[in-house]
């Protein structure tokens, strides 16, 4: 399993300005990851982006993509994305038929394979899965739209996390998605996150590198609290 003691930056390209795709992912190249939500209209209200607009966006970076598939079905879609060439592939727990299955068929490809769950959804859910996985997603906003506000419930949500990876001897990657920010990545990290996903405050920010950085170095102090 992948392990680094470390922060990781994944700036969400749903927030770029895709009539630029190719600067905008030149402009985040020092993130550690490129965050790509797939929403289907069904398990959420919105439509972004399929397997064809994936392997435009891995022609235009060498940074590992993590593809977050917020769909209805998983279980049917998901070789698509690792066919276009997702490194991180992330379904949901609320829609997986055959969570186990799938799992072993991304490692088997070679990929990480990761579970995210919804705000309303007990992190006791994955307590049979935890074993097996690279990384586990906490939305920290209902999925669906860039720009919500964080949920503050999400860090009683990263402490059980926490304690559920302590019970089971694990330490998967620990992502942290919707309304992330340089303003409370000091905290969410300190509660347990190491992957950060920033969409509007990156991709809105006037310098897009820079603030990877103000991100990554605000994580950071929330390792320092943590340890």
């Amino acid at each position: 399993m992948y392990r680094r003691e470390d922060i990781r930056i994944s700036p969400s390209i749903l927030a770029a300005d895709f009539l630029n795709l190719g600067a905008e992912l030149k402009s985040v190249d020092n993130a550690d990851f490129i965050h790509y939500d797939v929403m289907d209209g069904d398990f959420v209200p919105n439509i972004s982006f399929g397997p064809g607009i994936l392997r435009t966006v891995k022609r235009g970076t060498d940074l590992p993509v993590d593809v977050h598939m917020m769909v209805s079905n998983p279980d049917e879609v998901f070789r698509d994305y690792l066919d276009a060439g997702a490194d991180v592939l992330t379904f949901h727990m609320e829609t997986a038929k055959h969570a186990h299955r799938m799992v072993d068929e991304i490692h088997k490809r070679r990929r990480r394979a990761a579970v995210a769950i919804n705000p309303g959804t007990s992190v006791a859910s994955l307590d049979a899965i935890i074993d097996y996985l690279d990384m586990v997603l906490v939305m920290s906003v209902n999925p669906g739209f860039s720009g919500q506000k964080f949920i503050e419930h999400t860090y009683a949500q990263l402490n059980k996390l926490a304690a559920l990876c302590q019970s089971h001897s694990v330490r998967p990657m620990i992502e942290i998605d919707g309304g992330i920010s340089a303003a409370n990545a000091e905290q969410v990290v300190a509660a347990g996150a190491n992957v950060l996903v920033g969409g509007s405050a990156v991709f809105d920010a006037p310098d897009h590198a820079q603030a990877v950085e103000d991100m990554r170095d605000a994580g950071r102090r929330g390792l320092l609290r943590r340890a």
